[in-house]
């Protein structure tokens, strides 16, 4: 008897200015705009057999409502943006729906403004990835891949 492996559903969910990318210092950021990175882990999905989604939002009562609506999904890569600081709101959230979540920057957060090296958000994260540019991104969708796989 064959065992048939229950497909992957996965949430991506970028926060405020990350509509930007590319044309927002990209000295900082990178050259690389949202889409082309979303290009890239739909790329990475399809190799894998995953569904997965996108979101970007520059609201935190969208995001909240975003994070809400993927309750059912199997994992959440998020990247806060600055709201990776501040809200303990979208923190509340993903602990209140309990997904399996992995944050990323395209920046490293811990070698900036000392105000940047403190996430509220980490805490209900598996994990977090940063500093890596838009490798941060395929970095965390690999490492919820590779920690949901392990559950079915």
């Amino acid at each position: 008897m064959i065992r048939l492996r229950r497909k992957i559903r996965i949430a991506v969910v970028n926060g405020p200015n990350l509509n930007l990318l590319g044309e927002r210092e990209p000295s900082v950021y990178g050259s690389r705009d949202l889409n082309s990175i979303n290009d890239e882990l739909m790329e990475i999905a399809a190799e894998e057999g995953i569904d997965i989604v996108f979101h970007q939002s520059n609201s935190e009562g969208d995001i909240i409502d975003i994070i809400h609506a993927n309750r059912g999904a199997d994992g959440l890569l998020i990247n806060p943006g600055a709201y990776t600081h501040t809200s303990i709101a979208i923190r509340d959230a993903i602990s209140a729906v309990r997904i399996t979540a992995v944050e990323v920057h395209l920046s490293n957060v811990h070698s900036r403004e000392e105000f940047r090296s403190k996430s509220v958000i980490a805490p209900v994260c598996i994990g977090q990835i940063s500093g890596f540019g838009a490798y941060s991104y395929m970095l965390g969708l690999r490492a919820l891949i590779h920690f949901k796989s392990r559950d079915n």
